[in-house]
C-alpha cells in the first residue's frame, strides 16, 4: 500500500491563500498568518501546524483537542476564544485539516463588516 503523501507547511499556506479574499501576512517576524479582510484566519508559524478558530466557544474546540491529544492543543493566548494548534503530517487526516481551514475562514468571514467580506 502507497503511503499518502501529508500536507506540508507550504501546502497548508498555499491552501489558505487560494481563499477568496486570502493574503499573507507576518505581523511578527518569522510568523506567517493568512488574513482576509483585516482579520487573521490562520496561524501558520514555522509550517509544522496551523493555528486555527476551532470552535465558537472553548468548549467546542475542546471536542477536537479530545479526539486528537496527541496533535491538537490549546493556543497559547486565543485559546480561551476557541482557537487550536493543529500538528501536521501526522495524526490528524489531511482531509480534516483542509476542513477545519474552511471553517475557520469561514467563521471569520462571517464577522467582517459586510464592506470587508469577499465577493
Amino acid at each position: 500500500m502507497a503511503r499518502m503523501a501529508r500536507l506540508s507547511g507550504a501546502d497548508v499556506l498555499a491552501y489558505c491563500l487560494g481563499k477568496p479574499g486570502a493574503w499573507p501576512d507576518e505581523p511578527w517576524e518569522g510568523d506567517t498568518v493568512a488574513k482576509v479582510g483585516d482579520k487573521i484566519f490562520a496561524f501558520l508559524g514555522g509550517g509544522s501546524s496551523v493555528g486555527l478558530k476551532c470552535g465558537a466557544t472553548r468548549e467546542e474546540a475542546d471536542e477536537l483537542v479530545e479526539t486528537y491529544p496527541d496533535a491538537v492543543s490549546k493556543m497559547p493566548y486565543l485559546g480561551r476564544s476557541g482557537w487550536n494548534t493543529v500538528r501536521l503530517g501526522g495524526v490528524v487526516p489531511d482531509d480534516e485539516i483542509l476542513e477545519l481551514i474552511d471553517a475557520s475562514y469561514a467563521t471569520v468571514v462571517s464577522k467582517l463588516p459586510r464592506r470587508l467580506r469577499p465577493e
